[in-house]
């Protein structure tokens, strides 16, 4: 079984910075893959960016793309998603997902584990 905590969300303005953090115990944090999705109300949710387990390899989605970053540390068990000229657009519930394979991948399904999500409002 796999525990994730995210944390770091927050009301902040367009254009701000803001960075989420997601702590991982109860397996071998380091072999397996991460990722980051959101949920914004009344919509499906959507990848937002993966790491490999060795955090030589990311997958982002199109619409984070320079914006946001994604990293991992893993002798702490964490990752991180960086997020950078934030945008209203950007405003979702943001989940942390770890998978057993060690490739990234953008398909909620192929992951195996969640956590509770952190919320992040952007205000105009």
């Amino acid at each position: 079984q796999v525990q994730l905590v995210e944390s770091g969300g927050g009301l902040v303005q367009a254009g701000d910075s803001l960075r989420l953090s997601c702590a991982a115990s109860g397996r071998t944090f380091s072999a397996g893959a991460m990722g980051w999705f959101r949920q914004a109300p009344g919509k499906d949710r959507e990848f937002v960016a993966s790491i490999s387990a060795t955090g030589m390899n990311t997958k982002y989605a199109d619409s984070v793309l320079g914006r946001f970053t994604i990293s991992r540390d893993n002798p702490k068990s964490m990752v991180y998603l960086q997020m950078s000229s934030l945008d209203p657009e950007d405003t979702a519930l943001y989940y942390c997902a770890a998978r057993q394979s060690s490739v990234v991948q953008g398909t909620a399904s192929r992951y195996d584990y969640w956590g509770q999500g952190t919320q992040v409002t952007v205000s105009s």
